[in-house]
């Protein structure tokens, strides 16, 4: 598919997800993600690979396991309270360093809350969400087109550094329709499977398991996925940024809520006010050298998001008390306007000279 074209989000993703080369899909119905299962549904048999529906989100991602076990590239998707039932099976799937993608479509919470777009599953995606030190690699895509293109590289990701990778987007992205283009991409260069269980062939017996009993044999294994998760820090982070060089004030923002506070500073630039943003693309790990740096010019950050403030513990971490960090959010589906978030802006920079700039 390599002309434009007009797909809602939650296809798009999963048509990326096909020519990336998932093998099998394991899903459970819920809104506002039931695209991807429907799509899944006819996709996946249509180019010989396994589709399964499962009775719980339990079953889906437990059967992730299973089949990332064998080396198979295995994805399941889910919305905010479904993503909840599968936390024991990705701590599971962390452990036993099995890569595999998820696709969390965010919706308003908590409890069943409603299906409106929402962003307050951040701290479950970037803490790990599940029992034990661990984390995932968490990527939140803002635009259709760079959803489809967060696809391939979370699959690539996963099989690079054997771990699970989570996708956020939210009823927005997943329900709205973008021109997007879709083709197979280069792939990195990745490590040989040599730990997937695939039968007696001669070789070295393989064991996957996150069950080690001997006194010492967590600690150290937990040891080495610190050390797996430094060199992810250290290679993985992207983020994007725009008119920082003169900022007066910059605004933090990551999925549909970037898209909305991109169209705010461009406002607050048109009548004379120096805003500039950051969007962060690896919410996990998170751009710290990026926010820290933009920080050394004193100035007020604002975060936006579609929750009461999760991210933004990520940014007054970064900025580390060299700038004030505010904050600005709707929640339970609740979605900011462009110009709620003029306002706070304009608020912000009125504030004494030496709040808004050294």
């Amino acid at each position: 598919m390599t002309e434009r074209v007009l797909m809602c989000g939650n296809e798009a993703l999963a048509e990326a997800a096909v020519v990336a080369g998932v093998d099998a899909y394991f899903g459970y119905p819920i809104t506002p993600q039931n695209e991807v299962t429907a799509y899944m549904s006819w996709r996946m048999p249509q180019v010989g690979r396994a589709f399964v529906q499962c009775e719980s989100e339990l079953a889906a991602i437990n059967m992730v396991f299973g089949a990332a076990a064998t080396g198979k590239r295995a994805m399941t998707s889910s919305s905010s309270p479904g993503i909840s039932l599968m936390q024991e099976g990705i701590s599971f799937l962390a452990a036993a360093e099995l890569p595999s993608v998820i696709v969390n479509v965010m919706r308003g919470g908590p409890g069943l809350g409603n299906i409106a777009p929402a962003q307050s599953d951040y701290f479950q995606a970037t803490r790990g969400g599940g029992h034990g030190d661990y984390r995932t690699i968490t990527l939140g895509p803002s635009t259709l087109q760079e959803l489809a293109d967060t696809m391939p590289l979370a699959f690539d990701l996963a099989d690079q550094y054997r771990t699970p990778v989570l996708v956020l987007a939210d009823g927005i992205m997943g329900q709205m329709m973008e021109p997007v283009v879709i083709e197979e991409r280069p792939r990195r260069a990745l490590p040989p499977k040599d730990w997937a269980l695939t039968g007696a062939d001669g070789r070295k017996q393989n064991i996957v398991r996150s069950l080690w009993l001997a006194e010492g044999i967590v600690e150290q294994h937990n040891y080495d996925l610190q050390k797996k998760y430094e060199q992810i820090v250290a290679n993985e982070v992207v983020c994007y940024d725009w008119g920082l060089d003169d900022a007066e004030i910059v605004v933090v923002a990551y999925g549909i809520a970037a898209r909305i506070v991109c169209s705010a500073v461009a406002r607050a630039r048109g009548e004379g006010i120096k805003a500039g943003w950051i969007r962060p693309y690896s919410l996990w790990p998170f751009p710290v050298d990026a926010v820290s740096a933009a920080a050394e010019t004193f100035r007020p950050f604002l975060a936006v998001e579609l929750s009461l403030g999760q991210m933004v513990e990520d940014v007054r971490l970064a900025v580390a008390g060299k700038a004030p960090v505010f904050f600005y959010g709707r929640t339970g589906g609740g979605v900011p306007t462009v110009e709620q978030v003029f306002t706070e802006i304009r608020k912000l920079t009125r504030q004494p000279s030496s709040v808004a700039r050294r």
